[in-house]
């Protein structure tokens, strides 16, 4: 018998990949999207690297009751992609993070009533590294919600310690996910998301420098994989996954790669940090990337290359086909 799977937010960069990766994989998909006009064409974007037919959407929003007890009949697993995501820094922190944390919270409630097998929760290498130095971490570390982390971290962090404490109390099994920074190309036709904006102003020639900034990085796909691998795995429940390579890549290497694929308007000049700080002052874009600047955390990914098979795909090759995807689709729309 097929089996059934939720997955929440299968319009976004992400949740399009799981989408196309479950369905590859012969489970029956069940879309959890906020609104009816993007099912068709996340359908057709889905259908150009995977079956559909066994692919359907549900209206349901992270911060209303209404429909999650009734989609989740049938379903043995449920994947949680959904979550409100800018790194800019918003007016007021709630407004990241009251979706984030209730919204998880609706899900897993749902889930456990349901009677649903094991959940994979999408939290972030931000749930990690958040307030901390340079240095190496493993995924028995956490971020310190007390710190100046930006408000992004905060909700991924607090979203994740709420829902091992739902587990904690419940029968159903828990795995979560935390990616880097991700990059590779999208399935949408419109291609939004944090790392998008920046790769897109970095070959656009919107970024007149390279910040100070090193990040553990993963491509979107392996992403995708590892949330439906962390489904099945054994030993994958109750555990917790750093999806990022484990030496942090700095943003003057990915300049690198995409000056040498041909993007020429990519910076070659360092920002020197006083400056970014300056540009915080006014600029909610650069605030949220302060507290990151000038740190390079390095990760132990032992236990997802052990548990999950993980077979890395090379940054580089994420970089150069995310910027690929990026031209097409500018030259597309002109």
């Amino acid at each position: 018998m097929t089996e059934r799977v939720l997955l929440t937010g299968a319009t976004g960069y992400i949740g399009q990949h799981c989408a196309a990766e479950l369905l590859n994989q012969g489970y029956e998909v069940v879309g959890a999207i906020r609104s009816r006009a993007k099912g068709e064409s996340t359908r057709s974007a889905i259908a150009k690297v995977a079956p559909v037919d066994r692919l359907s959407f549900v209206d349901l929003d992270l911060m209303a009751d209404r429909g999650w007890a009734e989609s989740m009949e049938g379903c043995t697993f449920v994947i949680h992609v959904a979550s409100p995501f800018m790194l800019a820094e918003p007016n007021d922190e709630k407004e990241l993070i009251v979706p984030a944390v209730e919204g998880t919270k609706r899900v897993i409630t749902a889930a456990q009533r349901a009677g649903v097998k094991r959940l994979v929760l999408t939290s972030s290498t931000f749930a990690i590294i958040g307030g901390k130095e340079s240095g190496r971490y493993g995924t028995d570390a956490w971020t310190d919600t007390s710190s100046k982390i930006g408000a992004y971290a905060k909700s991924k962090t607090l979203a994740e310690r709420a829902a091992w404490a739902m587990a904690e109390n419940g029968n159903m099994e828990l795995a979560v996910i935390c990616p880097g920074a991700v990059f590779g190309p999208s399935l949408g036709a419109k291609m939004d998301g944090q790392s998008v904006a920046m790769i897109t102003d970095m070959i656009g020639g919107k970024m007149p420098m390279i910040p100070d900034m090193s990040m553990g990085m993963v491509d979107v796909r392996d992403v995708a994989r590892l949330h439906v691998k962390a489904m099945t795995a054994n030993g994958a429940a109750g555990k917790r996954f750093i999806a990022a390579c484990a030496s942090p890549v700095d943003m003057a290497t990915v300049a690198s790669v995409l000056r040498e694929a041909g993007y020429r308007k990519v910076p070659s000049l360092r920002a020197p940090t006083f400056l970014l700080k300056l540009i915080g002052l006014f600029d909610l874009q650069m605030r949220g990337m302060l507290p990151f600047i000038g740190r390079a955390a390095s990760f132990d990914n032992s236990e997802t290359h052990r548990v999950l098979s993980w077979k890395e795909t090379p940054i580089e090759t994420s970089l150069r086909e995310m910027a690929a995807a990026i031209s097409k689709q500018t030259v597309e729309a002109i």
